[in-house]
């Protein structure tokens, strides 16, 4: 082990006997210290000018107080550690304007959105110091929970391992007419899980190559900027947007009392029905809308917990009586479905790479390079296969797409798995095959992007470009 990786683990374990860190269950109490309640990101209120609503975000340095008495160094957007949430009506047009403070260029990139690509916002759409860029165009896409990060080349995962990150979501009329919890902060809640390294209190990102190839995995975990907070909600049904928002982590997510729970939502857009389940598998950058039923659970504490580690994210309290209640509907939307037999070719790609350097289809990213070229409208699968031992994701931009095959099987594909998505896990030695039809936007010259989303693997290499031609 490295002096600095051994210095890192040695002050995070001293600060965790005072906070109570990270641990499966909380040492806090004995510490005399009280857990801080869950903080909820701002819901940023646009300013309308000529019909757009402007979304006003400054980039910047800050500091937070993950532990007590120590003002940790972070990067931050309107706030101290991530970015508050931009809620958006499909049909709206909007200008997301990304004012860079930093000292250093980057990007900001849309996720989940579809838009056009040079308002994608990847490193071909750079930002820097001083300078405004602006993401403007017109929301169309059904009702998601989607995200906003850094997308600097080379830069991607300290960007975000610093605290680059916040929410958008999108609401249309059909999930305005759904009986769901839609009380933002009460009993609609976001979630953007994360685990973090800390060297005195610091957020510490210095991975060796060992960390690179597995992906940089911290030992503290946190929720939205706090560690182990505390959540009081009423005893109702409560639903959950949650996001993995850590570098390479995979998250295997429950409830301590073993509790079901339904999921409505993948990335891109409602499930057709609930689909209960117990434990919840989110690789980085997936979304998933849960709703759990407290309704029974009026003054227990509950703890929304991550199984594989044994960690703590939140503790719930249902602490309150319900002043509105809702009842979870059976069928939430139709998805239109594509039939793979009009699709006119499929794509393969494969996912290697050996120490510090990956690779897809045998190349790793060169921003001056084009890797596909993708016809507007064309059905298509695209076969994703890791060739390694080691796990990997596959995000494509701008777009959706359904997975139709896993390790060669359809009945591989899980139920909670069939809806629009634009992150897919495949763990090492597995394939996955997916349909997708690129809409509305196309470009002969900027292109989308398609990558790992273990953001070490993607900075290192793992990552390509497409264009999209009428």
């Amino acid at each position: 082990m490295k002096r600095r990786e051994f210095l890192a683990l040695s002050s995070v374990a001293a600060l965790c006997i005072v906070t109570g860190c990270g641990g499966g269950n909380s040492s806090v109490s004995s510490a005399g210290i009280k857990l801080k309640p869950l903080p909820i990101p701002e819901l940023l209120t646009p300013t309308d000018k000529l019909g757009v609503k402007h979304y006003d975000l400054t980039v910047q340095e800050a500091t937070h107080d993950f532990f007590n008495g120590i003002a940790t160094h972070t990067f931050a957007i309107n706030s101290t550690y991530l970015g508050p949430t931009l809620l958006i009506q499909n049909g709206d047009t909007v200008s997301i304007n990304y004012k860079n403070t930093l000292n250093e260029e980057i990007s900001m990139h849309g996720h989940g959105m579809h838009l056009p690509p040079s308002m994608d916002g990847t490193a071909h759409q750079p930002i820097v110091p001083g300078e405004t860029w602006s993401a403007t165009y017109t929301v169309n896409q059904k009702a998601c929970t989607n995200w906003y990060h850094p997308h600097t080349m080379n830069k991607t995962a300290e960007h975000v391992y610093k605290g680059l990150a916040g929410l958008i979501i999108i609401e249309d009329s059909e999930s305005q007419k759904l009986d769901l919890p839609k009380r933002y902060g009460i009993d609609d809640i976001p979630l953007v899980l994360q685990d973090r390294n800390f060297n005195n209190g610091q957020i510490d990102y210095d991975p060796s190559m060992m960390d690179i190839m597995h992906g940089y995995k911290g030992n503290t975990f946190i929720a939205n900027g706090a560690i182990e907070p505390t959540l009081d909600v009423e005893n109702k049904e409560i639903r959950f947007r949650i996001l993995n928002g850590s570098n390479s982590s995979i998250y295997e997510l429950g409830f301590s009392d073993g509790r079901t729970f339904k999921q409505i939502a993948t990335d891109n857009a409602f499930l057709e029905a609930p689909v209960e389940m117990t434990k919840l598998i989110l690789s980085p950058a997936e979304r998933a809308e849960i709703v759990v039923d407290f309704s029974t659970s009026l003054n227990q504490k509950i703890v929304f917990k991550e199984f594989r580690e044994n960690k703590t994210f939140v503790t719930v309290n249902v602490s309150k009586s319900a002043t509105v209640t809702t009842m979870l509907p059976n069928s939430l939307t139709k998805l239109t479905k594509l039939a793979p037999s009009t699709a006119v070719r499929t794509r393969s790609f494969v996912l290697s790479g050996m120490m510090g350097s990956f690779e897809i289809n045998g190349k790793s990213m060169d921003i001056n390079h084009i890797d596909e070229n993708v016809p507007l409208n064309d059905v298509e699968i695209w076969e994703i296969t890791n060739d390694m031992m080691v796990d990997h994701n596959f995000h494509i931009h701008a777009t959706h797409f359904m997975i139709i095959e896993r390790n060669g099987g359809t009945a591989n594909v899980a139920p909670n798995e069939k809806g629009y998505k634009d992150v897919v896990y495949i763990p090492a030695n597995e394939s996955v095959k997916f349909i997708v039809k690129m809409e509305d936007y196309s470009d002969n010259t900027v292109p989308y992007m398609y990558h790992c989303h273990f953001l070490e693997h993607e900075d290192a290499g793992m990552m390509g470009q497409f264009i999209v031609t009428a």
